[in-house]
């Protein structure tokens, strides 16, 4: 078990998703640190992105500072500026919508389909015909992978290439996920990564952008590095950002590629304990894997029924009482005060997840017991 400082002062056992770091990371980061190599950029930068090509099979990465930065910039590349509306999955963390308002655009939101929680895509298509005949084309469209699983990216492009609109996909959550052999962040004009201390593969914070089109990750790779024209002095003709990822953190993520394949099967068999265990529970359900889809299992969540016994706040209360990591699922964007009175397509789909789906603890390092012991505090609450 973890042990870490957990909410009003008490500690928590387990973790939802804690960051796995090892030996083959200390060795690459003090490698780094005794080459003088510290920041912003440096050989295990360059190496990093190169071996995030050879895993998703994109042509080109830049790795940045968050995933926050490579979404403004994959927007800002695609071609969003202000005055435009973005269609963005109202089933993602906030980070997502957030970075249309940087350009000065509005998030607009498309509900989930209802087994796979991922941007319907037939909701999606009507939505842009509708538009289509109002002349309201949106910007962008952005999708999101959510919990390590893969969204139909096919159907999306083909709505969006009908009217000549721009996918972007938010990988932030599914790097070493494939669907039908394709990586996760090989999809859409272009996809971002993201690194954060809880993903599957950390670099304690940062991400990335990637895509096949070479020209647009040069240019995001220029902003992200304060748009500094190549002379002898700081010569500036546009504005730019301090977007860029150091050469340090870098270096860990070399190491975590390197062992992201066992977390991802870790991570596959926490999953199908879980299902074992609360499948015994009336009306619980999983996140559905369409045929194709290999996800990396980063978040396991359940969807629960309150007529089978168990309400996810009371859940979340028992676990939290245990001092067992957990969270309610994505709250809708359409939901989040900050962009009341949004477009939003559909709704419903998103409303009934959120009001039912717990995510629970699912790191890679937890045993068949940790997770036995888990499940013991769900049921036994569904008991009580």
């Amino acid at each position: 078990m973890w042990q870490t400082a957990g909410v009003a002062g008490g500690e928590w056992k387990v973790l939802l998703s804690p960051p796995e770091v090892g030996d083959v990371e200390r060795e690459l980061l003090v490698g780094a640190f005794d080459s003088g190599w510290i920041a912003p950029a440096g050989p295990d930068l360059a190496a990093f992105e190169a071996e995030l090509c050879e895993l998703t099979g994109v042509r080109a990465v830049a790795a940045l500072s968050s995933g926050t930065a490579a979404l403004h910039l994959a927007l800002l590349a695609v071609g969003v500026s202000a005055g435009d509306d973005v269609l963005v999955s109202t089933l993602t963390f906030g980070a997502t919508a957030f970075a249309a308002t940087y350009l000065g655009a509005r998030p607009c939101f498309v509900d989930a389909e209802e087994r796979t929680w991922h941007m319907d895509p037939d909701l999606l298509a009507e939505e842009l015909a509708a538009r289509a005949r109002r002349g309201e084309l949106p910007g962008a469209v952005v999708a999101v992978d959510l919990y390590g699983s893969v969204v139909d990216a096919a159907r999306l492009q083909h709505a969006c290439d009908e009217f000549e609109v721009p996918l972007v996909i938010d990988a932030a959550e599914s790097l070493g996920a494939t669907r039908d052999g394709i990586a996760a962040a090989h999809r859409g004009k272009v996809a971002i990564l993201s690194f954060n201390g809880n993903k599957i593969v950390t670099t304690g914070g940062g991400g990335a952008i990637a895509s096949d089109d070479l020209e647009l990750v040069d240019r995001a790779r220029f902003l992200a590095t304060q748009a500094r024209r190549p002379v002898p002095w700081y010569e500036h003709d546009e504005i730019g950002f301090n977007y860029r990822m150091g050469n340090l953190n870098a270096a860990v993520g070399r190491g975590q590629l390197r062992t992201l394949r066992d977390r991802i099967t870790e991570r596959a068999r926490v999953r199908t304990r879980y299902e074992e265990h609360l499948g015994v529970l009336p009306g619980a359900r999983f996140q559905d894997v369409p045929s194709g889809v290999s996800p990396n299992h980063w978040l396991t969540t359940v969807r629960l029924d309150p007529a089978g016994g168990l309400a996810p706040a009371i859940g979340l209360a028992a676990l939290r009482d245990a001092g067992i990591e957990a969270r309610w699922g994505w709250k809708p964007m359409h939901r989040q005060p900050v962009f009341a009175g949004h477009p939003t397509t559909g709704g419903s789909i998103a409303d009934e997840l959120f009001a039912s789906c717990l995510t629970l603890p699912s790191g890679s390092r937890l045993t068949d017991d940790d997770v036995e012991w888990i499940c013991s505090v769900l049921l036994d609450a569904a008991r009580s």
